[in-house]
C-alpha cells in the first residue's frame, strides 16, 4: 500500500496532474504560441523567471484585469484571488488609481523633485500607520535593504537578525535559513561569493529562548521581521510572542523591524497597527500604491534624530540608500490616490469578512473529507495547509509542504476559472470581491477534494 501525500492517495494526485495539465494544453493554444515565440528573447520565455512558478506547462498571457476579474488572451475569464501576489491586494486598475496615473503621466513621470503630494502622502502614512516620519523606494526589497544599512549606521553593530523562513523581498542579507538547527545559505540562492552567515543570524520565529541568545553578544543591530510569517506558508505568531520580541529587543538595544508588504492584509495599518505593535522601523511594498512599483519605510521619531546623528559623524557623499526613480512622481501620486481612496477603513470592513467566509467554508469542505488540512487567517489573507495543526515555526512549516498535492490543486482551479497564489495555497480578497466569487471558489475546491479522495 502507498503511502498517502497529505491524506491523498498518489495515484488520485497523479491522475488529476496529468489530467488537468492536458486540459490546460487544450485550453491555452495562444498563450503557448506566445511563451513558444517569447522563447527567442527572453530568458525560459518570460521578462522574469518568477512567471514560471505557476507550475503549468506555459504562462498564462494576460490580456486585461479589472476589479477581482482577470482575462487571458485565449479568451477565458478568472476570479483573482492572487492578485499579483499581494500586488494588487486592492483590486485591478481601481478607478482612483487609473485616473491618476493618466493625470501624472499627462505632466511628467519623474524629476527628482518633490511635488505637492509628498506632504500629503507623509501625512496619510503616518496616520495609517501611526509612524511620524518616512521615506520611499522602488520596491519592498529597497525599503528593508536601506532600513537594514541605517540600522547598522545608528547603531554601530554588524549584524542582523532574521527568523526561518522569513521572506524580504530580494535584500541579500536576508537569504539565510536553518539546517539542523545551523545556519545556511537559503537554497537555490544564485551568485552568493561571500557567507551571509557572518553577519547574519537566523532563529526560529516563536522561539523567545533562541532570540535572546542571539541578541545577548551585543553585535545585532536590528531584528527584520514579518509579524506572521506568509511566505513559507502561513505561520502566525504564538500568544505573547510578538510582545515578548519587542521586550528582548529593547533590552538589547536591538531595533525592530516590521516588514508589512503582505501583512497589511491584516487591517487598515497592517498587523502594526491592528494589534497595537511598537516598531522602530516598518517596511511596505507591493500594494501601497495600487500596483506601482513603489515602497516606503516609516520609522520613530526617535529614529529620526538617531539617522540625524549618524549622518552627521558620517562624511558627505553617497549614503548607499536611494535609487533615481525612488519616490517618482508617478509613485506618488498614485499611493495617494490609493491611501486617500482605496485603501480604507471601509474597503477593510468589506475584505475581512469576506476571506473569514472563504476560509471558513474551505475549512467545512476539508473537514467534511476527513482531510489533515488546516486554514489560517491574516486578515484578508487565508490560506489552506495539507497538514492537521497549524505550524509553529519555518521548520514546521516547511515540512508541511506538499508541492505535488498542491500543484494538483492550483491546475484544477485555473482549468475552472480561479487563480490563487502559485507558491502555495494562499487566497487574498480585494474590495472588489464578492460573495459569489467566495463561494463559487469554496465550492470548486470542494469538487477538487472529491476528485482527490475518491
Amino acid at each position: 500500500m502507498q503511502k498517502l501525500e497529505a491524506g491523498v492517495a498518489p495515484a488520485n494526485v497523479d491522475a488529476m496532474l496529468q489530467r488537468e495539465k492536458d486540459l490546460f494544453v487544450q485550453r491555452h493554444p495562444k498563450s503557448r504560441e506566445l511563451a513558444e515565440r517569447a522563447k527567442a528573447h527572453w530568458a525560459h520565455g518570460v521578462p522574469m523567471h518568477w512567471m514560471l512558478d505557476w507550475g503549468t506547462p506555459f504562462p498564462i498571457h494576460v490580456a486585461s484585469a479589472k476589479g477581482a476579474r482577470l482575462e487571458d488572451v485565449d479568451g477565458h475569464s478568472y476570479d483573482d484571488f492572487c492578485f499579483g501576489d499581494t500586488g494588487s491586494m486592492f483590486g485591478h486598475s481601481p478607478e482612483p488609481i487609473a485616473r491618476a496615473i493618466a493625470e501624472q503621466a499627462a505632466r511628467g513621470l519623474t524629476y527628482m523633485l518633490p511635488t505637492e503630494d509628498v506632504a500629503i502622502v507623509g501625512e496619510l502614512l503616518a496616520k495609517m500607520f501611526g509612524l511620524p516620519f518616512w521615506q520611499a523606494a522602488t520596491t519592498a526589497t529597497d525599503a528593508n535593504r536601506f532600513v537594514i544599512r541605517w540600522c547598522r549606521a545608528i547603531t554601530k553593530r554588524p549584524k542582523i537578525l532574521v527568523f526561518h523562513g522569513c521572506y524580504h523581498g530580494a535584500a541579500d542579507d536576508t537569504f539565510v535559513r536553518l539546517k539542523d538547527g545551523k545556519p545556511i545559505h537559503r537554497p537555490g540562492l544564485l551568485g552568493q561569493v561571500y557567507d551571509l552567515t557572518q553577519l547574519t543570524k537566523v532563529v526560529e520565529f516563536n522561539d523567545i529562548p533562541a532570540l535572546e541568545a542571539a541578541l545577548a553578544p551585543g553585535d545585532v543591530a536590528c531584528v527584520l521581521t514579518e509579524p506572521a510569517l506568509t511566505n513559507i506558508g502561513m505561520v502566525l505568531p504564538q500568544p505573547g510572542f510578538l510582545d515578548a520580541l519587542r521586550a528582548v529587543t529593547r533590552k538589547h538595544g536591538v531595533l525592530l523591524v516590521i516588514d508589512e508588504t503582505h501583512t497589511i492584509s491584516t487591517g487598515y495599518g497592517g498587523y502594526t497597527r491592528t494589534h497595537s505593535l511598537e516598531p522602530d522601523f516598518l517596511t511596505v511594498g507591493k500594494p501601497i500604491a495600487g500596483g506601482i512599483s513603489c515602497s516606503v519605510f516609516g520609522f520613530t521619531a526617535e529614529v529620526e534624530a538617531r539617522m540625524r546623528k549618524a549622518e552627521a559623524e558620517n562624511p558627505s557623499g553617497y549614503s548607499g540608500m536611494g535609487t533615481t526613480l525612488s519616490a517618482n512622481a508617478m509613485a506618488l501620486h498614485a499611493m495617494r490616490a490609493n491611501l486617500e481612496q482605496v485603501v480604507t477603513p471601509a474597503a477593510y470592513e468589506h475584505m475581512l469578512p469576506m476571506s473569514q467566509r472563504l476560509a471558513r467554508g474551505a475549512e467545512a469542505k476539508i473537514k467534511a473529507r476527513n482531510l489533515p488540512w488546516h486554514v489560517s487567517n491574516v486578515g484578508a489573507r487565508a490560506e489552506f495547509v495539507c497538514a492537521p495543526e497549524q505550524p509553529k515555526n519555518g521548520t514546521e512549516a516547511q515540512a508541511a509542504m506538499h508541492p505535488r498535492v498542491e500543484l494538483a490543486i492550483h491546475l484544477y482551479l485555473l482549468n475552472r476559472g480561479f487563480i490563487i497564489a502559485p507558491f502555495h495555497n494562499m487566497t487574498l480578497v480585494s474590495p472588489a470581491t464578492t460573495a459569489d466569487q467566495v463561494d463559487r471558489l469554496v465550492a470548486t475546491i470542494d469538487g477538487c477534494l472529491a476528485e482527490l479522495v475518491t
